[in-house]
Formats: C-alpha cells, structure tokens, sequence
C-alpha cells in the first residue's frame, strides 16, 4: 500500500476515533453517574426545576422549547428527534462540519483529484451521516422496544397496589435505564405541566417511532373515554408485545443464513482486489488509464448493490 494510502486510512481513524471521544466527554455528565438514566441525572443539577429539565431534554434532541422539531424539512427533523442525540443541533452541526471536511480533505489525499471528492462530496456530507443517524434510531428503537413490556407490567404492577396512573409512570422514568427511563419522565413532566395524558403518549411515539406505541396510546385513550380496567388491558398489551418480539427474535433467526450470504458475497470481491493489489501491485497497472475500466467497476458495484438489495428484500421480514 502506498504511504499516502496509509496516511489517509491513518487519518480517518484518527478522525472517528476524536469525534467519538469529544461526542462521549460532552454527552455524559460526571457529576451523576450513579443515576440509572438521564433524566435522573439531570435533576441532581443544583437550582434546577422539572421544568427546566424538559425544555433541556427537548433540546438536546433538536426540538424547541415546546416540543416541536426545529429544522425545515421534517422528515430530517423528525430523524434527528428519533435518533436520540444529546449534545443539541449546533454541537451535533460542528461535528458534522467537523466530519465533512476531514472526510473530503482525506479523498483529496487519496485520489490526488479534485474532480472525486467534488463528486463524493453529496455522499459524505447527506448520505453517509443520514444513514449514521438511521441506524442510531433503529438501535434506538430495538432497545426501546425489549424495554416496553417490563414497563407496562411495572405500571401494572403499581396500578395494582392502588397508585393512580401518573405515579405508575413516574415509577417507570425512576426505576428503568434509558432510553425508556428519559422517555416516560418526558411524559410524566408534560402531564405535570398541563398536557392531558394520552397528548403526552403521542408526544413520546412521535419522539421515538415505535410501532407498539399506538396500542398503548389507544388502551390508554379508550379507558379514558369509556372506562375499563386499565390494568387487565395493559397486561394483555404486554404479553401481545412480547409474542411479537419472540416473533421477530425467531424470523431473525431464521434469515440469518441470508443475511450472512450476503455480508459474504459484498465482502469477497472487495477483499479478492484488496488481496491481489497486496501481493501484485502491478497486476492492474495496465489497465487504470483505460476509459473502459471505469466503465467497467461502475457496472460491477451497481451489480454489487442491486444484489445485495435483493437479497435484502429476500430476508426482510415484517412482523
């Protein structure tokens, strides 16, 4: 490999490995880290009220003040807000001007041209960190998701005992780690603060895109409206999201063969040419001047992907 192959590889290692460290010394708070969630940790902060810890939490996940999402297109606004950061838009806008002009400057080095990093730049500064943010809200969302039925029975359990349905979820923004934890207190603060209880359930599925959320939202809603006993449908809903998870837990399973197909299918030409360049160097050196074989690798990654994106759809599964 040539030295400023390596010293471009070196760099982007370097660079994410920065990023991640300032992203984790600003995100954590130091002073509470015995507390189970964030939320918690928030309010051993002297001279701060319950209040001041909402809008706090709003806006660390780029919403304003009033729980309203910020940016101008709200599809990008709504991915922010699900993804779960927590250093707010303007530090989380700096790493990512941060990221973009490392990542341009380091194809820059390797490619020698300035026609390539022009034409990568859309892709390292959209694709590539909207993708990085889909994939935290997916991460989000499947911890969320194994938390929800332990949640709904801890609220079972304290409607049992007799509390009314504010204290049960307040137990749960005090008893469970986040994301959950956070995400419940939001709710028992927007209810502390006027919101009626099945706004501040919609409230939470809009800040996290769960799909079992709505089954909450509307037992909620309807023993509200007609009565009932909340505690009875609440059990049923947890153990329906349970079989659901078992569900999903054994599709997964069962695709897994799939899935590592194609891992193995993407990985080996890459790895086959990355072999053949370290043992022969000089094995395509005839061919790069060639117009055609551009051409040529262009057609071979848009085969690459449209295989892998149907084995993809092969393996995907809704349940």
């Amino acid at each position: 490999m040539s030295p400023v192959l390596l010293f471009t590889l070196a760099i982007m290692i370097v660079t994410v490995f920065a990023v991640e460290t300032a992203y984790t010394f600003l995100a954590r708070n130091d002073s509470a880290k015995s507390q189970i969630n964030r939320r918690m940790k928030l309010a051993q902060q002297p001279k701060t009220t319950q209040h001041d810890i909402l809008v706090k939490l709003r806006k660390e996940r780029g919403m304003d003040a009033r729980g309203r999402g910020v940016l101008p297109i709200k599809a990008l606004s709504q991915l922010v807000i699900q993804a779960g950061i927590t250093v707010g838009l303007k530090k989380f806008a700096l790493y990512h001007a941060l990221y973009t002009v490392v990542a341009t400057f380091a194809v820059l080095l390797a490619t020698r041209s300035l026609l390539v990093p022009i034409a990568a730049f859309p892709i390292i500064a959209f694709v590539l960190p909207v993708l990085w943010l889909r994939h935290r809200k997916n991460r989000k969302m499947t911890r969320f998701g194994k938390q929800l039925p332990e949640a709904i029975e801890l609220i079972t359990r304290s409607l049992k005992a007799g509390h009314p349905v504010p204290v049960a979820l307040t137990m749960v923004a005090r008893e469970m780690p986040d994301p959950i934890g956070t995400e419940f207190g939001m709710v028992v603060d927007e209810v502390t603060y006027g919101s009626d209880l099945v706004t501040a359930l919609l409230s939470l599925y809009e800040r996290t895109g769960h799909p079992d959320l709505p089954l909450l939202v509307s037992a909620v809603s309807i023993q509200s409206t007609t009565g009932g006993n909340l505690r009875e449908i609440l059990d049923s809903l947890s153990r329906v999201i349970r079989e659901r998870l078992k569900m999903k837990a054994k599709v997964k399973a069962i695709s897994a063969e799939g899935r590592m197909s194609a891992g193995f299918l993407s990985a080996m030409p890459v790895l086959l040419f990355i072999v053949l360049l370290t043992i022969l160097p000089d094995y395509y050196g005839g061919i790069w001047h060639e117009p055609m074989t551009w051409y040529m690798f262009s057609g071979l990654f848009v085969w690459l992907v449209t295989g892998n994106l149907l084995i993809l759809k092969m393996v995907s599964f809704k349940v």
